[in-house]
């Protein structure tokens, strides 16, 4: 473990005012990891995903030749930073990168990778694990009868049994529920499925806000042409109406801006650097009218002005500060900073660092 020098001006600057109990350690860059180590600053700061994957591996810490996985070298990553005696530094997620790589071979070149994708992969893989292991518990005949899972949906088995799937911690911080809605223009019939989310990908225009882009996102879409939709009522294809809505917000709101677009006449992806002011509190309305209060408290953005080289970073929230995180970097910085990640108002300016995951943390309530 290697002491940054920024470690050290960080405690300077922060004084008698540093969080009792808080670290703040920059992560090394193995080649090209910028894009794990920027999302995996905005996970630890996101406070009840910490606490319960730390309490998780503390009751279920298995011994030395038990099998590692994704989520032992998660919580063995964030215990090393939470238990380090030093307040600052820089900690190598060496096995963590490691179990990446050997887990997903989209990850093991050294290319640019995207955050987003590296989420999603992640938080997906979590859930698989949580998941498995559950299921483990249930089926071996020491565990007493397992305790109800409150809610979620229910899941019908082949044979006609109900089953209930686990609730993990995945899913009680990242996990909402979206319904989309088709109304066939023809005999009126609305059809509704609910799906769940563990994040929302928006897209963007010049000159907006989040708020915008997510009314888009809940806006009517019409299916005509050759996207009319196939009514079970009409039995025929039919011009109908589309809409999703929130119906269920997370306790954790993610969201990405869709700032890489396939531009069919270039044959190539282009970085959108639209300017999307992003607010600090946020508020989101279910479709049964609940609203829910949000607020920031991570970003990480992409440096770079195309999709397949760049750099990526981290700003997050900690007990009212701003900090930058850059892989070993580490510093404070004001919250009017974050002003200069929303993105260009001129297709061609030369600023390249554009917020691309925004992490929200719902004001109302534990998870």
């Amino acid at each position: 473990m290697v002491m940054g020098a920024s470690g050290s001006k960080l405690e300077k600057a922060l004084g008698d005012q540093f969080p009792e109990g808080e670290r703040y350690f920059g992560l090394e860059n193995f080649g090209n990891t910028c894009y794990c180590n920027s999302v995996l600053q905005a996970l630890y700061f996101c406070i009840p995903f910490r606490d319960q994957l730390l309490e998780y591996y503390a009751n279920n810490k298995t011994p030395g030749d038990a099998e590692e996985n994704l989520l032992t070298c998660l919580a063995d990553l964030f215990m090393q930073v939470s238990q380090s005696k030093k307040k600052t530094g820089v900690i190598a997620p060496k096995r963590f990168v490691q179990r990446v790589k050997k887990q997903n071979e989209l990850f093991r070149s050294y290319m640019h990778q995207d955050a987003h994708e590296f989420l999603n992969f992640l938080l997906n893989e979590l859930v698989d694990i949580l998941e498995k292991e559950s299921s483990a518990e249930k089926d071996s005949p020491q565990s007493s009868s397992p305790e109800k899972v409150p809610n979620g949906p229910v899941q019908p088995l082949a044979n006609g049994v109900r089953k209930e799937p686990p609730v993990t911690l995945v899913h009680k911080n990242f996990q909402g529920i979206l319904t989309n809605e088709t109304r066939c223009l023809r005999c009126e019939t609305v059809t509704a499925r609910d799906e769940t989310f563990l994040d929302l990908s928006v897209d963007i225009e010049q000159n907006s806000s989040i708020t915008s882009c997510l009314k888009n996102f809940c806006s009517t879409e019409t299916l005509n042409a050759e996207d009319k939709f196939f009514c079970d009522k009409c039995c025929s294809l039919q011009e109908a109406q589309k809409r999703m809505k929130i119906k269920k917000a997370p306790h954790i709101l993610v969201i990405h801006l869709k700032r890489f677009k396939y531009i069919e006449q270039l044959g190539r992806y282009k970085k959108l650097s639209y300017r999307v002011v992003f607010p600090m509190e946020l508020k989101l309305s279910t479709s049964d009218d609940v609203d829910t209060e949000y607020s920031l408290f991570a970003v990480v953005v992409h440096v770079g002005s195309g999709p397949n080289h760049g750099h990526y970073v981290s700003l997050v929230k900690s007990h009212n500060h701003w900090l930058f995180f850059d892989d070993e970097n580490v510093e404070m910085v004001e919250e009017s900073t974050l002003q200069t990640f929303f993105g260009s108002s001129h297709e061609y300016s030369g600023n390249t660092d554009h917020g691309y995951i925004l992490f929200y943390e719902g004001l109302g309530g534990k998870c």
